[in-house]
């Protein structure tokens, strides 16, 4: 599994910077032009090539050129290997919480003392 932690270590990398994660959620709208990408953001236009290129590297975004246009597009797969590993924690936290309630639950039982059973004269009637 090396690869794959590899793929996920560059993908958390380039969603921990603020403008990456803007770029991704921009094409994710769908696919932008880099002057696109670029004009909203308070950058060069070669900052926001440096960006691309890590978001390119890890496999966030793929780019193509036709003629002087390069056009961006997200790369869903890129993007499920950091949801495949989300989820994994997240189900994995669900479990350890359930088993925590189940616990709980079983300890609160023992805890609680018995009712006392009643006899024919707890009944409310006097003798």
């Amino acid at each position: 599994m090396p690869n794959y932690e590899g793929s996920l270590d560059a993908v958390f990398h380039a969603l921990a910077d603020r403008t990456r994660r803007e770029i991704v959620e921009r094409l994710i709208r769908g696919p932008l032009s880099v002057s696109q990408l670029a004009r909203p953001l308070e950058m060069s236009l070669p900052a926001v090539m440096q960006h691309l290129q890590v978001l390119e590297a890890c496999a966030l975004v793929r780019s193509e050129k036709t003629g002087r246009v390069r056009t961006c597009h997200i790369e869903p797969a890129g993007l499920r290997t950091a949801e495949d590993w989300i989820g994994r924690q997240r189900t994995d936290w669900e479990h350890r919480l359930d088993r925590l309630g189940d616990h709980l639950s079983e300890h609160e039982q023992q805890r609680l003392p018995e009712p006392a059973e009643r006899g024919p004269t707890d009944r409310g009637s006097t003798p």
